[in-house]
C-alpha cells in the first residue's frame, strides 16, 4: 500500500476509486461555468440536492466511496467461491470424470454439478441484487452520475476541472433516484 492509501483523506477531500485521495473541486469553479451551473439546477431540483454545496458534495462523494467499497466487497465474497467451485468442477470432470467414470456415473456427475452451480449462480445474484437494489445507495449513485455529468460539463465549458473529475465511473444501472428513500450517513470515522 503506498502512504496515500494508509492516510485518511483531509479537509475537502475525498477517496476516489481504487482508493485514490482526490481533492474535491469547490462549488463555485463550476459555478462560474454557464452551462455546468444550468445543468446544476435542473439536476439540483430533479434529485433534490445542491449541487453546488461544498459540505453536501463532499458528502455524497464519500459515501459513494463507502458505496464502491462494498459493492467490490461483496462481489469478492460471492465471486471468488463462485468462481472457485466452478473451477473445481471443470478441472475434476477434465481429469476424471469423463475418462474413468461409468455413463451411469457421469450422468451422476452431471447432475450433481448442475445442481451445486445453479446454486451457486443463485446465490451470486441474490447478492448482487442486494447490493444493487439497496434505494439509499441508489440514490447516492444517482446523484453522483449527475455530478459527474455536471462537472464534465464545466471541465468541457473551460472550468478548471481535472480529466475524469470526480473520478467514479457511469453507473448504467442501478442508479435510479428514489425521492421517498432515507439520505445515508457518514459513518463516524469519515466525518471531518
Amino acid at each position: 500500500m503506498s502512504s496515500e492509501e494508509d492516510r485518511d483523506p483531509g479537509p475537502w477531500e475525498y477517496r476516489a476509486h481504487a482508493g485514490i485521495i482526490r481533492k474535491m473541486i469547490p462549488g463555485d469553479v463550476i459555478a462560474a461555468v454557464p452551462a455546468a451551473r444550468e445543468a446544476a439546477e435542473a439536476e439540483g431540483r430533479r434529485l433534490q440536492f445542491d449541487f453546488l454545496d461544498d459540505e453536501a458534495v463532499l458528502k455524497m462523494l464519500r459515501l459513494r466511496h463507502i458505496d464502491d467499497a462494498q459493492l467490490r466487497s461483496a462481489g469478492m465474497r460471492a465471486g471468488v467461491p463462485t468462481a472457485l467451485i466452478l473451477a473445481g468442477l471443470f478441472f475434476y470432470w477434465g481429469a476424471y470424470v469423463q475418462y474413468w467414470e461409468s455413463s451411469k456415473n457421469q450422468s451422476l456427475f452431471y447432475a450433481a454439478a448442475g445442481l451445486v452451480v445453479a446454486c451457486t449462480l443463485v446465490f451470486f445474484v441474490v447478492k448482487a441484487i442486494r447490493q444493487w437494489s439497496n434505494r439509499p445507495r441508489q440514490k447516492v449513485r444517482a446523484r453522483a452520475a449527475a455530478y459527474r455529468k455536471i462537472a464534465h460539463i464545466a471541465a468541457e465549458n473551460g472550468g478548471d476541472v481535472p480529466t475524469f473529475y470526480p473520478h467514479y465511473g457511469p453507473y448504467p444501472f442501478a442508479a435510479n433516484f428514489h425521492a421517498d428513500a432515507a439520505d445515508l450517513e457518514l459513518p463516524e470515522k469519515n466525518r471531518f
